[in-house]
């Protein structure tokens, strides 16, 4: 899973956040429900505290304080129900206190005296916490007196640990539940994108006809894809117009360039002219001879843009096939000192339009035919492997730079400008070879080692698997 992904991104924002937001409501809620137990632990005692104080205290006096306690023992039982009761003088002197509880979890005696007018406390004791409410009072004879009554907080100690480990174990699952249903619904949600990306990538200036998929959802992805659907048509429109003009400027250049050859040619042969006269028609006619040739190349682009109906395909030996270009070729690397040699396992059967399959050989030869200095070697190699026929022309001259590699088989692209002028080439000829390998179903690709040379490879499906 790419952790880049928009789906993995969003599914971790919208886990984080909610992960967030049920950890404060855990925490509220355990807050919440601490404060609202201990409030009415508390104001129950106090409760309790103000009834002591007003049907006991208040009804005695100094000398009859001696009976409080077995009045308050009688009324409230203090130990039985393990609740701390204490009465006490203005004057700091103990009246009552009740004994130890019967779960023993403080010592009464052991509770220190409440300081100032504070009428609750939350004690932390050795035996646990001890949740006290006091009332001030006066007896018969205007003696003030300081009822306190208490309660132990285990059982809501006891409830929150309950709610803390239900809450520990609850908000993870939710957590969890939750998370997973948003990656189902990001992931729902993020299909149709999905779609659209794998579509357009099967989108190219071949088939820029088709069109990406439409969500009828009414929402942002669906006004998205309707608005690349019409850059594509605009796309469209605008490449054919310009394969267009370029398969027409080629055709409409043929026959002037043909004519300014003839008349060039015609005018070269006359006797009377100077010797630097005739060397300059020369010059020109060669620029003739290099612009027809662009002019071909184009027109045989745009054809093959366009998708021209191919010529029938047939099966045919393309080792056969490459013995004969190479045969041919060899003249002209014959002029530069040059080897070509030749190398084949037998037939090698393909399918196709074997005039288009010989152009390809022909311009893998004469670009390492040109770029091959005096004194090199060119090598054709043709084999089957592995369901597929594969044809390698090689050579030992300069090589290709790394970062050219990449740009190779673009129009017009030349590695080296100046030189490529110099010897005819305008970037053309390796454009055809990719277009006429894409059209076969072939594969090309190139390997160079500067200053050791470049590997030109196809690979094409032999006739058998391709009937297959």
């Amino acid at each position: 899973m790419n952790s880049r992904s928009l789906s993995v991104r969003l599914v971790a924002w919208y886990a984080g956040v909610l992960t967030l937001v049920f950890v404060l409501l855990g925490i509220l809620t355990f807050l919440s429900l601490r404060q609202y137990l201990e409030a009415n632990l508390l104001d129950n005692q106090a409760r309790r505290a103000r009834q002591i104080a007003d049907t006991l205290v208040a009804q005695v006096s100094r000398t009859q304080e001696s009976n409080l306690g077995a009045q308050v023992e009688n009324l409230y039982s203090p130990e039985a129900n393990d609740r701390f009761i204490r009465i006490t003088r203005a004057d700091g002197t103990v009246v009552y206190v009740s004994g130890r509880p019967k779960d023993a979890r403080y010592d009464p005696a052991q509770v220190p005296a409440a300081l100032g007018a504070r009428t609750t406390r939350h004690l932390q004791l050795p035996g646990g916490s001890l949740l006290i409410a006091a009332q001030n009072t006066q007896g018969r004879d205007g003696t003030g007196y300081r009822v306190e009554v208490g309660t132990s907080g285990a059982a809501s100690e006891a409830t929150l640990r309950r709610v803390l480990v239900m809450l520990a174990v609850g908000l993870p699952l939710a957590v969890a539940a939750a998370v997973g249903g948003g990656f189902v619904l990001v992931r729902r949600a993020l299909l149709p994108v999905e779609r659209i990306a794998h579509k357009a990538e099967e989108i190219s200036q071949h088939n820029l006809s088709e069109r990406l998929p439409v969500v009828r959802s009414g929402d942002e992805i669906e006004r998205l894809s309707v608005s690349l659907n019409h850059m594509i048509s605009r796309l469209e429109d605008a490449l054919r117009s310009s394969k267009q003009f370029v398969a027409d400027a080629s055709h409409e250049l043929r026959t002037p360039l043909t004519v300014m050859r003839g008349e060039l040619e015609g005018l070269a042969q006359d006797g009377s002219l100077h010797r630097e006269t005739r060397e300059t028609l020369g010059s020109v006619l060669e620029e003739v001879d290099r612009l027809a040739k662009i002019v071909e190349n184009l027109l045989a682009l745009s054809r093959l843009d366009a998708g021209e109906p191919p010529a029938e395909w047939v099966s045919f030996d393309l080792a056969e096939l490459a013995a004969t270009t190479a045969e041919q070729m060899s003249l002209l690397a014959e002029d530069k000192q040059l080897r070509v040699s030749f190398r084949s396992e037998g037939t090698v059967r393909v399918q196709g339009d074997r005039a288009r399959l010989k152009q390809v050989v022909v311009n893998l030869l004469d670009n390492a035919i040109k770029y091959t200095p005096s004194g090199g070697q060119v090598s054709l190699n043709v084999r089957p492997e592995d369901g597929h026929a594969v044809l390698e022309v090689s050579d030992n001259g300069p090589g290709i730079p790394a970062d050219a590699l990449a740009h190779v088989f673009k129009r017009f692209y030349r590695v080296d400008g100046s030189r490529s002028r110099e010897q005819g080439g305008a970037g053309l000829g390796l454009s055809i070879v990719k277009s006429i390998c894409t059209a076969h179903g072939a594969l090309v690709e190139v390997r160079s080692t500067p200053g050791e040379g470049s590997t030109f490879r196809i690979r094409q499906p032999l006739a058998t698997e391709l009937r297959g």
